[in-house]
């Protein structure tokens, strides 16, 4: 049974993603459902309350006679990841704990 993927953890794999390089979204979709199982119609709705949070911004590129609409992360996005990224590490540790046993935490 896979494990229930909340909208924070969403959050930070997206910013994760484009902290590396801006994504359209079904090229960022495909890259994380490669790693966890998401729909491209859960990631929508993560991009959409990024931008209203202005962790993303986005802009169009033409591509074969369309546009392809490109997500980019800002300032206020790379503080919040490196929230998430330090909150993660904590998670991390103390479910790395309760896994294989462990009784003190932190």
């Amino acid at each position: 049974m896979p494990f229930q993927t909340g909208a924070a953890m969403l959050d930070a794999c997206v910013l994760a993603v484009l902290d590396e390089r801006d994504m359209y979204g079904y090229e960022l979709t495909v890259y994380i459902k490669s790693v966890i199982d998401i729909s491209e119609n859960s990631l929508y709705p993560v991009l959409r309350r990024l931008q209203r949070d202005d962790c993303l911004t986005a802009y169009d590129q033409p591509y074969n006679g369309r546009n392809r609409r490109y997500y980019s992360i800002t300032a206020a996005g790379r503080e919040k990841l490196a929230g998430y990224r330090n909150d993660w590490e904590v998670y991390k540790k103390n479910m790395d704990k309760l896994m294989k046993g462990g009784r003190s935490f932190e």
